[in-house]
């Protein structure tokens, strides 16, 4: 099957939050060599990046819909764009939201853009994530 705007405003939840600990935030802001001290301690809050942690949860699910039939080796992460509320803080229980926004094609070549809505499991809005990946169909 090939992408087409049905698609569009199809959404994909996370399966489970994501809880924020400091030792992962602290974690996350070694591994991209950041050594601020607000990723530190008790209060530490999140680097900016440290969204796709969380979005990438509901990106799981939306890859793996059966519907989309889209194929892992032949995907291309292209842009990312993270928009915030808030930061995300230490302690913070994240659920996950991926959105289809917008689906069009290029030949063999699909191009579909999401957004990723991070809120607390209350509903409170904290980031958006806007991303773009493409699927290639071509034959191998």
């Amino acid at each position: 099957m090939t992408i087409d705007a049905t698609m569009v405003g199809r959404s994909y939840a996370a399966a489970e939050s994501y809880q924020v600990g400091r030792e992962k935030i602290r974690e996350f802001a070694d591994a991209i060599g950041d050594p601020n001290p607000a990723y530190r301690g008790d209060d530490a809050v999140a680097p900016p990046t440290f969204a796709f942690m969380v979005a990438n949860s509901a990106l799981i699910e939306l890859l793996g819909d059966a519907d989309l039939g889209l194929r892992l080796d032949r995907i291309v992460h292209g842009a990312q764009k993270f928009s915030y509320t808030r930061p995300i803080k230490a302690g913070d229980e994240i659920a996950a939201t991926a959105t289809i926004t917008t689906v069009r094609k290029a030949g063999d070549v699909e191009v579909i853009m999401y957004e990723t809505a991070l809120t607390t499991v209350d509903g409170d809005p904290i980031a958006t994530s806007a991303s773009t990946i493409s699927h290639n169909r071509a034959d191998a």
